[in-house]
């Protein structure tokens, strides 16, 4: 479904749900996030390898009325520590902003079987986006967690100057947030 289709009416909150991604929604995450600046686009492949390989870790929001896939967050346990959960993106439609939708996505994948362990989130944000910021930063209040950032890939030295400096964002989750989960 391409995203310039989706209706630009407000739904209620209820009318979302968020699911395990499966590979047929690969090029639906891809539109999604191809219409969600200041995201990076990956290639369709990519994202739909998410869909298949890291599943368990990815979440995508489904509207029940239509079945438009109107929000998306990628993700994976690190490799050197289990009990940190790295989110790549999160993505979320025009139609369905202002209802909580990244927020709800987070807490939905942080209540997974496969993320039991998780004590904290890590992610990279570049300054500029204000929007991801403050997810997070709300993310972390709403959990009780502590959020620190610092520098990570900067801009002369990873991006050879062609990309902001993304800071590492670290969400520490507090043993009761992660019991209620």
């Amino acid at each position: 479904m391409q995203s310039n289709n989706i209706q630009l009416v407000r739904k209620r909150s209820g009318d979302i749900t968020f699911r395990t991604p499966r590979t047929e929604d690969g090029a639906d995450v891809w539109r999604l996030i191809r219409a969600c600046e200041p995201l990076d686009e990956n290639s369709l492949y990519c994202n739909l390898l998410q869909c298949d390989h890291f599943s368990d870790t990815c979440v995508v929001a489904e509207r029940k009325s239509d079945g438009a896939v109107v929000g998306w967050i990628s993700g994976y346990l690190m490799p050197d520590d289990p009990t940190t959960l790295f989110v790549w993106q999160v993505a979320v439609d025009e139609s369905a902003q202002g209802q909580g939708v990244a927020k709800r996505m987070l807490s939905a994948l942080l209540a997974r079987e496969i993320c039991a362990d998780v004590r904290g989130l890590k992610t990279t944000i570049t300054s500029e986006n204000a929007a991801s910021w403050a997810l997070f930063k709300s993310f972390a209040r709403s959990q009780g967690g502590k959020l620190k950032s610092a520098p990570y890939f900067r801009r002369e030295d990873h991006f050879d100057g062609a990309h902001a400096t993304e800071h590492m964002v670290m969400i520490t989750l507090p043993e009761e947030a992660r019991s209620a989960a």
